[in-house]
């Protein structure tokens, strides 16, 4: 099997390139999901989008096999009868799988461009890290049972707005799932999203920070176990959710509003 590489992407303009990249691909790629399709070639698309996202994540990245499964649509094969009786528009969910591929590319740019932006910041004496995780993790606790599919798991990503989701079974929390395991981890082995429950792309234990926490060892465990959210607790029960994303924003506030 390939080694996965990925580009050190650290500095900002090529950053700011990438993410302007991504987003006239998805522009592009709006019409193909529209019944007025146009002129427009779907294999010179998946060629560009194929070539671009091997340029910034990799050839042999996560991404670029996640793109590679969604376009060959082994990744929502059902059983003959379903697809012969129309009950699932196999095309139509091809399309709709590159479109999350390519929306979780532009995602992990946008992230990086972010936490850049802020280790900048810290560089320069400005915006350090403060405050505790209870300030700035999300109080919403969303879970989805493990037996659930995988496209059970992206509904309700999308119902919630939210990241990620605990997974349980019934009487205790066992993992963790995330959008960006939903588009990579799932699409990229070729699961079936109606028949693969979330157990098969949870990250598990579920790694946990009480809320009393500071911020900046919050930081330190993401970065220590390669994740973007914790489970937060009070008392070891789980009250929250603190991602990435949420850290970010505790940088980029204005240093006279924390605490407040």
């Amino acid at each position: 099997m390939p080694k996965r590489v990925r580009t050190g992407l650290t500095r900002s303009d090529i950053l700011d390139r990438y993410i302007e990249r991504m987003k006239q691909m998805l522009v592009k790629f709006q019409p193909f999901l529209s019944r007025k399709r146009g002129s427009a070639s779907l294999e010179d698309f998946d060629e560009a989008a194929e070539d671009l996202i091997g340029q910034v994540f990799g050839a042999a990245s996560d991404e670029a096999e996640a793109y590679f499964y969604a376009k060959s649509g082994e990744s929502v094969l059902l059983p003959e009868e379903a697809q012969e009786s129309g009950m699932h528009d196999v095309e139509r969910e091809c399309l709709q799988q590159r479109r999350q591929v390519l929306e979780s590319c532009l995602a992990d740019l946008e992230l990086r461009h972010r936490v850049q932006a802020t280790r900048q910041g810290s560089r320069d004496g400005k915006n350090r890290l403060r405050g505790t995780v209870e300030e700035y993790m999300s109080h919403d606790v969303r879970s989805v049972h493990r037996a659930a599919t995988i496209k059970e798991a992206g509904r309700l990503l999308q119902k919630y707005k939210v990241g990620s989701l605990i997974v349980d079974d019934g009487s205790r929390y066992i993992g963790i799932v995330t959008d960006s395991d939903l588009s990579r981890k799932a699409v990229a082995k070729g699961l079936d999203p109606n028949t693969t429950t979330v157990v098969m792309c949870m990250s598990k234990p579920v790694v946990t920070i009480e809320e009393t926490e500071s911020l900046a060892e919050a930081t330190a465990l993401m970065k220590k176990e390669g994740i973007r959210h914790l489970a937060v607790t009070a008392d070891r029960t789980i009250i929250g959710v603190l991602s990435l994303a949420d850290v970010c924003r505790a940088y980029e506030q204005p240093a006279e509003s924390k605490g407040r």
